[in-house]
Order: C-alpha cells, then sequence, then structure tokens
C-alpha cells in the first residue's frame, strides 16, 4: 500500500509560457487603417466630374476595408507562429488552498 506522505503526480505539471496576439484587434485596426486609405485614394485625388467623392470613397470603403481585415489578419498569424517558436516551458507546482472555495450549499448565511 502507498504511503500517504507521496506527492501526487499532478502536484508538477509542464507548461508552455507565450505571448500570443489578439486577433480580433489586429482585424479591427486593418479595418481602420483601410477606412483611411479609402479617404486618402477618394478624397486625395483631383475629382473627376463623371464621379461624385462620396461614391468613389464608398466604392473603395468596401475594397479597402476587407482588405485591410485580410493583411492584418495575416499579421497576427505570423506573430503568432513567431511567438510559439519563443514559448519557453515552466513548471508549476500545485498549492492548497488557505481557505476553502465556498461550495455550492454554503451562501455565506448562517
Amino acid at each position: 500500500m502507498a504511503s500517504e506522505d507521496t506527492t501526487p503526480s499532478t502536484a508538477h505539471r509542464e507548461i508552455t509560457v507565450r505571448r500570443a496576439p489578439k486577433f480580433v484587434p489586429f482585424m479591427i485596426l486593418g479595418a481602420v487603417v483601410g477606412a483611411i486609405v479609402a479617404a486618402i485614394i477618394a478624397y486625395g485625388r483631383p475629382a473627376d466630374p463623371a464621379y461624385d467623392a462620396s461614391t468613389v470613397f464608398g466604392f473603395f470603403l468596401i475594397v479597402c476595408i476587407g482588405g485591410g481585415v485580410i493583411l492584418f489578419s495575416i499579421l497576427a498569424l505570423i506573430l503568432d507562429r513567431m511567438s510559439v517558436k519563443r514559448a519557453e516551458r515552466a513548471v508549476v507546482e500545485a498549492v492548497a488552498d488557505s481557505v476553502p472555495d465556498a461550495g455550492p450549499d454554503d451562501d455565506g448565511v448562517n
């Protein structure tokens, strides 16, 4: 029979620690950059009497926002792959709680 003083095998665990980018902020930033590029294209050129500047802006807004989201998503994927290469291994140890968690029947009222 095993001694009760032995530590369980789950007391030490090896984990991977890395800094991974969050994709949604990159996609939002890509959309904003795309909108700025669309505004520069629409309003930064000499006006063409055949097309209204707001019509040109609307067309390029759709194209540039989509392109910006795609490009910045690819950038986030590249940064994510780079963070995998820089990942470090660490060993964590379980520590007993000094105060037990409240159970489902324990509402804190006596």
